[in-house]
């Protein structure tokens, strides 16, 4: 009887194992569930700790860059009516962000669709262009030209056409002077394919402007 039992008994013992290996994998199944929540916990409330102490400091959160056109608008009583112009080409005044010389820091602040400025990019503010946009800007009294990268709105100042960053006018050579008479042509081709980009999520966020397009007198960038 003893021999012939056996086999049942070691099925039983088998069993039993199996039960107990089973029971443990669901313990540290359920242990590492458990050890994952917590962390889920511990870093939402790190997120809301961090967000908060963001909020305390003044500091943005990230940017996310989008292709646009606008709603009019209307700064010092004057209204402007922004839309898309593949054919743009204006004449006027051009001058720069330059708000370190009157107390007000620009770099680093948001523009207006959602790039970061960077005052050593090559960037520049419209008012009325779509964003971002590509642009030639001639200096008419030296002859040097830049192409600069649309992403704000600006200037709002009568007679004065493009603000270009603090770079853009080291290149055009304005800089001291702090304005300059300079000739504005959009880049048809290349603010298209800029918008289709945007538009398809292609175009990573970005602060910087496009690869510098320098064509100076004699070459030089100052």
């Amino acid at each position: 009887m003893a021999v012939t039992g056996f086999p049942s008994g070691l099925r039983r013992i088998r069993r039993l194992f199996r039960f107990r290996r089973t029971s443990r994998r669901r313990s540290t199944k359920a242990k590492r569930r458990a050890a994952l929540i917590g962390m889920v916990l511990v870093l939402a409330a790190g997120g809301v700790a961090e967000l908060s102490r963001a909020l305390r400091e003044g500091i943005r959160p990230p940017p996310r860059p989008v292709y646009k056109v606008g709603a009019p608008y209307r700064i010092n009583g004057v209204w402007y009516r922004p839309k898309e112009d593949f054919a743009y080409k204006a004449t006027g005044i051009a001058s720069y962000y330059g708000g370190e010389t009157r107390g007000i820091d620009f770099h680093g602040r948001v523009t207006a669709n959602g790039e970061i400025y960077d005052m050593n990019a090559l960037t520049a503010a419209h008012p009325t262009l779509q964003m971002p946009s590509l642009v030639r800007v001639t200096n008419l009294e030296n002859g040097r030209s830049v192409v600069l990268r649309v992403n704000d709105r600006g200037p709002f100042v009568k007679g004065r056409i493009i603000d270009v960053s603090r770079r853009a006018a080291q290149i055009l050579g304005f800089e001291q002077k702090g304005t300059a008479r300079v000739r504005v042509e959009i880049l048809p081709e290349e603010s298209r394919a800029l918008k289709e980009a945007m538009l398809r999520r292609r175009l990573a966020p970005v602060a910087a402007g496009p690869t510098m397009d320098v064509a100076a007198a004699g070459g030089r960038t100052r």
